[in-house]
C-alpha cells in the first residue's frame, strides 16, 4: 500500500503541476483588457476563474487533514467578482492558493490517503478530496486555455502538439 500510495501522491502532484503550469501559460498571452474580458454574462473571465481557484485552494488545503474544506473565512461568492481587481491581486490570489495546495501535498504521507476529511459537512477520503480537485482544476484550467486562446487569437502559442505537427512527436 505505501508503495502505491506514494506512486499516487506523485502522480497527482505532477498532474496539478502541470494544469498550473497550462493555465499561467495561457494566461500569460493575453493583456490585461483580455484578462478580465468575458465574452458574454454568462462566461467568467480568465480573471474570476484564477481568482476562484486560488480561493478554492486556500480553503479547502488548509489543514487538509483537520479542519473542514470551505473555510469560515471564505468568501466564495466574492472569487466571481473581478471588478476593482488588479491583475497582480487575481495572480497573488492565485499563486496564494497552489502554495498552500503545494505545501499540503508535500506533507502527506500515503497512509494519510484513507483519512477522512471534509469538504462543507461532506465526509470522503483525502484520496477523494484529491481526485475532486484534480477534476475541478482541470475544469477551470480548461476554461482559462479556451479563453486565452480565443483572445490571442493568431498570436496564441500552442501549449502542446502543434496542429498538423503529430507525427514528428512519434517514437
Amino acid at each position: 500500500m505505501d508503495e502505491l500510495g506514494t506512486e499516487y501522491l506523485r502522480d497527482v502532484a505532477e498532474r496539478l503541476a502541470g494544469l498550473r503550469r497550462n493555465a499561467e501559460r495561457a494566461a500569460a498571452q493575453v493583456d490585461d483588457r483580455a484578462f478580465f474580458a468575458a465574452p458574454d454574462a454568462e462566461t467568467n473571465p480568465i480573471a474570476v476563474n484564477m481568482k476562484h481557484v486560488g480561493g478554492n485552494l486556500r480553503s479547502r488545503f488548509t489543514d487538509f487533514l483537520t479542519t473542514d474544506g470551505e473555510k469560515p473565512d471564505r468568501e466564495r461568492d466574492d472569487e466571481f467578482v473581478a471588478e476593482g481587481e488588479t491583475r497582480a491581486g487575481v495572480e497573488a490570489a492565485w499563486a496564494r492558493g497552489w502554495e498552500v495546495l503545494e505545501a499540503t501535498l508535500a506533507s502527506l504521507a500515503p497512509a494519510d490517503l484513507l483519512r477522512t476529511v471534509h469538504i462543507r459537512g461532506e465526509g470522503m477520503t483525502a484520496l477523494s478530496a484529491l481526485n475532486r480537485a484534480l477534476a475541478h482544476l482541470a475544469l477551470h484550467t480548461g476554461q482559462i486555455v479556451l479563453l486565452a486562446k480565443h483572445y490571442a487569437g493568431p498570436a496564441w502559442q500552442t501549449l502542446s502538439i502543434p496542429r498538423g505537427q503529430s507525427k514528428t512527436y512519434r517514437p
